[in-house]
């Protein structure tokens, strides 16, 4: 039996594709913690979709709020893919 070292590729696709569609299912997903007079809704793809104290909603606060998690997300990314680079 020959060695095929293409065939890594395909289980990479794979993957990769069960990968995204466990995102995509996330993303439907919902989790909502309330404490106090703060509700918080986020979504599994780690979104935040409501964001209240005392039940007023700030647009404002939602978008900084992922602007950070989006920020911590791409520095978790940088650091596995140095990881995986042997650095």
């Amino acid at each position: 039996m020959a060695f095929n070292p293409l065939k890594g590729l395909g289980d990479l696709k794979k993957l990769r594709d069960q990968a995204q569609q466990i995102q995509k299912q996330l993303a439907l997903e919902e989790v909502i913690v309330e404490e106090g007079d703060v509700r918080v809704v986020i979504t599994g793809d780690q979104k935040i979709k409501e964001f209240s104290v005392q039940g007023i909603t700030s647009e404002q606060a939602i978008a900084v709020i992922n602007k950070a998690i989006k920020k911590s997300q791409e520095l978790a990314a940088k650091k596995l893919q140095m990881m995986s680079m042997g650095q």
